[in-house]
Parts: C-alpha cells; sequence; structure tokens
C-alpha cells in the first residue's frame, strides 16, 4: 500500500512534465510548419527570380515582375518611425507608474493602457482614416514641411495617407505592449536597489535612473523588442493609412507598402500562379526578417547585465 501512494504521485509527475514538453516543443514545430509551408509555397518564384525576389523594385503582375524590395523598405522604415515615436512615452509611463504615480492613479491608468491593447487593429485603422489621417493632413504635416522642410524626408506633396501615417498607427499599437512589460520589469527590480541610492543621498530622479533604469536595462530592451515583432507584422491599421504604392520614397509624407499589407490585399484575389507564389515568397521573407531580429535581439540581450524578458 505504501509502495502504491509513492508510485502515483511519481507516475502523475512524469505524466506532467511529458505533457508540458509536448506542449513547448508544439510550438517549436509550428514555426517549423509555417515555414516549411511558406518554402513549398514559394519555391517556383525561388527558382525564377532567386535573390533579384530581395533587391527588384518593380511589382508588376501584369508582367509577372516582382520585387520585393519596397515593401521591406517599407516594413523597416513604419517599424523605425514606430519604435521612435513609441519608446519613450511607453517606457516614461512605466517608470511613472512604478515610482512616481500614487495608488489609485497607478491601477486606473494601468487599466485604460491594457484597454488600448485590446482595441482591434481594424477598428484603430477605422480611426486612422477618419481622424487621424485628416488631422495630418492639415496641420501636423503641413507644420513638419514648414519647420523641417530642409530635409528631405519633409519635402513633397502631402496626401494623408503615408509613410508617416503608417508609423504613427504602428506605434499607437505598440505602446501599450512596450509599457506593459517594462512595467513588470521595472516592478521586479529589487528594492534594495532604491533603498541603496536613498542611503547615498540620490534624488528621486537619481535614485530611478541610476538604481532603476540601469539594473533593469536588459529587461527594458526586450520589451521594445517584443514591440518591435508587433510592429513588423502589424497588417490591417497599416494597410488603411499607409497608402499602399509598393515605391520607395526619401519623404516620409509618401505612400508605402509593407509586406504584411501587400500579402493581406492581394492573397485572397489572386488566382493560382506566379503572382501567388510571390505573394508566398513574401509571407517568407516576413518570417525570416522576424525570426532575425529576435536572433540578434538575444545576442544583443546577452551582452547586456541585468533582468532580460526574452524577446520571443
Amino acid at each position: 500500500m505504501k509502495s502504491e501512494r509513492l508510485w502515483r504521485p511519481a507516475a502523475g509527475e512524469r505524466v506532467f512534465q511529458w505533457l508540458v514538453t509536448m506542449m513547448a516543443l508544439g510550438v517549436v514545430a509550428l514555426i517549423f510548419i509555417i515555414g516549411r509551408e511558406l518554402a513549398h509555397g514559394s519555391q517556383p518564384a525561388l527558382r525564377r527570380f532567386g535573390w533579384r525576389f530581395l533587391t527588384g523594385a518593380e511589382w508588376d503582375p501584369v508582367s509577372e515582375q516582382f520585387g520585393a524590395l519596397p515593401f521591406i523598405f517599407g516594413t523597416v522604415v513604419s517599424s523605425a518611425i514606430a519604435l521612435a515615436i513609441a519608446v519613450p512615452p511607453s517606457i516614461g509611463t512605466a517608470v511613472f507608474l512604478t515610482e512616481l504615480a500614487p495608488r489609485w492613479l497607478r491601477q486606473a491608468l494601468s487599466l485604460f493602457i491594457e484597454l488600448l491593447a485590446a482595441v482591434p487593429s481594424v477598428i484603430l485603422g477605422l480611426w486612422g482614416i477618419f481622424v487621424m489621417v485628416p488631422w495630418l493632413r492639415e496641420y501636423l504635416f503641413p507644420l513638419l514641411r514648414i519647420t523641417l522642410g530642409f530635409l528631405p524626408l519633409f519635402q513633397g506633396p502631402i496626401y494623408g495617407v503615408s509613410m508617416l501615417a503608417g508609423g504613427i498607427i504602428i506605434a499607437i499599437m505598440i505602446v501599450p505592449i512596450i509599457t506593459s512589460v517594462s512595467r513588470e520589469v521595472l516592478r521586479a527590480v529589487p528594492e534594495s536597489q532604491r533603498e541603496a541610492a536613498y542611503a547615498l543621498g540620490a534624488t528621486r530622479w537619481e535614485a530611478t535612473r541610476i538604481a532603476v533604469l540601469t539594473y533593469a536595462k536588459k529587461g527594458l530592451l526586450g520589451a521594445v523588442i517584443l514591440g518591435l515583432g508587433r510592429a513588423l507584422g502589424e497588417t490591417m491599421a497599416v494597410t488603411m493609412v499607409i497608402g499602399n504604392r509598393p515605391e520607395i520614397a526619401a519623404s516620409l509624407f509618401a505612400p508605402g507598402y509593407t509586406l504584411a499589407s501587400v500579402v493581406a490585399n492581394e492573397f485572397t484575389e489572386t488566382p493560382p500562379g506566379i503572382h501567388l507564389e510571390a505573394l508566398f515568397e513574401l509571407g517568407l521573407v516576413l518570417l525570416g526578417i522576424t525570426l532575425l531580429v529576435n536572433a540578434l535581439a538575444r545576442l544583443l540581450l546577452g551582452t547586456l547585465p541585468g533582468p532580460a524578458v526574452s524577446p520571443s
């Protein structure tokens, strides 16, 4: 009887270990299955275009000429704009919530941030079309052209729908992600770090900058990478405000296109053939960029001291 009581917990532990192991392996297998299907669907395009697909700037289904460079450019630039806009307020809000805000305000503000993260992207896209884009076209873009028009980034005609509009809408979508993760990272900083700084005569700002932010910089970078992963793959909201023009332009006022947007726009209406296979290859390129960013982030995170948040 005693041996039976000892056996049952051991058997249950082995079953539990086997189940969670299978779940973890299932996630890895899913990534490989997605990559395999994309590679299989894009084989004819890979054989026909080769590396020229990544460097070609023409996207013409009629003449069956396909190049991914404008979409890669649009994906990278819109994501970079989004990070430049979203990171400072996101980390600033996280610092305020963890270090400065009173408890009642902390809870209320955290709730609103979580609600913003729950808004569907298509709703933000509709808001972007009918509210944000007209405001940008009438007020912000003319102001930028007047004040910063000497830069190529802020020259040219103003359409409203543009690369900059796409970057702004992505920034709005990734602010809650970066803020939430950064807040958890800052909350994980040991209280002894703050107490030691105060004991040495540091002000609240000095204690936050030296004892908290410096200690948590590895985790904060992980939060930024999580936001970048969302920015690279965002589809609907960006499609509705970026302009969807496959070209490379120096001006941020010009329309653009992203890898996810062109797949969403053209996939359902494309008959079997080289056009469809080129769209599969665009999906493969987007998957490769996402995996590459996460791999580089892991290498970078490994070189920094402090607690980490995995970018994947």
